[in-house]
């Protein structure tokens, strides 16, 4: 295990936020990752990179929300602020003691933080657009997320490296031949304009135009394996289903139901949460979409409740609410980015410019 772990360091240090000597490396995670850090740290060293480490313990997010007063919640950390602003590379490791821990904070104060960390939020998406501070969001495996996930420890660990490519003789030679075989679609779909997704609970349509698709080759998120854009913010029109349950912010909904006119959801439907998603669509940008992605990554079979998992599902398309991605061209903003999922292997079809280009969750070029 600990080889796999040293493996893993590796991978993210040399390809992921591919560390030059001089880059100022930010990590941030909880003290349940304290081995992947270690290694990390050796790697990092050995690049020549000057590193900074932050580690959340237990309930750290809750209590402050909890016990902090207006002053607190205004005030902006200030490594946090300085790695935003001025390093060169950041890898968020995701660590969680207990997925749900933040479910029940105070939203008036929730709000308040939100607004008091807006300015390092946006200069993290617009210095990680242009890969000006090269981002990596990654996994260790805890206890929390196995459970969460359905699964023992021994066996998320097993799943987590496997989607890594981490049991690959050469792992950056294996994202590499991703990167490869995913810009094929990638200029099939650059060089068209409009996309139709289309199962038996949805038929949806948006502009690509002007956009850009981008090749999720690891580099941003690890594991990684999607194809993704943002589509024109008027363009979106139809219906869709996502036939995954929807998780944000510790809560979930089931069987979400969205209609778009020019862009803009009109109304929606939920089997189960509707209240909370009620709640999410009264937020400034949420009722236009951000993203429209494709995913690709065929060791990710089944759902772990994980969205930097789920999304990539071989077989799966998604769409997300909220923020665009700027590097695509996206132009909506939003404190929101929440990805919806449904499954294509059921007869789903993809048609780009009126040509069939998917069938049954798998590329026909």
């Amino acid at each position: 295990m600990q080889s796999l772990v040293a493996k893993y360091a590796h991978l993210l240090v040399n390809y992921c936020v591919d560390i030059k000597e001089g880059d100022k490396l930010y990590i941030r995670s909880t003290t349940l990752a304290e081995p992947l850090i270690r290694e990390i740290y050796r790697y990092a060293l050995r690049a020549g990179a000057m590193v900074e480490v932050e580690l959340d313990f237990q309930e750290k997010n809750r209590i402050f929300i909890q016990e902090a007063q207006e002053a607190q919640l205004n005030y902006v950390p200030l490594l946090q602020q300085e790695a935003m602003y001025h390093f060169d590379a950041y890898l968020y490791i995701r660590a969680p003691f207990n997925l749900v821990e933040d479910q029940n904070n105070d939203p008036q104060k929730g709000r308040i933080r939100q607004e008091a960390l807006k300015g390092i939020n946006q200069a993290y998406f617009d210095r990680t657009a242009t890969r000006e501070l090269k981002r990596n969001l990654c996994q260790y495996p805890t206890q929390a997320a196995a459970q969460n996930a359905g699964m023992s420890l021994e066996a998320y660990e097993d799943f987590v490296y496997g989607a890594c490519k981490l049991y690959e003789p050469d792992p950056v030679a294996a994202w590499i031949d991703v990167r490869h075989k995913q810009q094929n679609v990638v200029d099939l779909l650059n060089s068209r304009k409009q996309v139709r997704y289309v199962t038996e609970d949805t038929d949806i349509t948006f502009s690509t135009a002007g956009r850009i698709w981008i090749n999720s080759d690891g580099q941003t998120n690890m594991p990684s394996g999607e194809v993704y854009t943002s589509p024109v913010e008027n363009s979106v029109n139809g219906h869709v289903y996502f036939s995954f349950p929807g998780l944000y912010m510790g809560h979930e909904v089931e069987g979400v139901h969205l209609w778009v006119k020019d862009g803009y959801i009109e109304k929606w439907e939920a089997r189960r949460g509707k209240e909370f998603l009620d709640r999410i669509f009264a937020l400034e940008g949420t009722r236009r979409f951000g993203e429209a992605a494709i995913g690709t990554n065929y060791n990710i079979d089944r759902m772990t409740r994980n969205i930097l998992f789920d999304e990539k599902i071989g077989g799966t398309v998604h769409m997300a609410i909220g923020q665009s991605y700027k590097q695509a061209g996206g132009k909506n903003e939003s404190a929101v980015h929440w990805d919806m999922i449904t499954e294509m292997r059921n007869g789903g079809e993809i048609f780009a410019d009126d040509e069939k280009i998917y069938e049954n969750g798998y590329f026909l070029i």
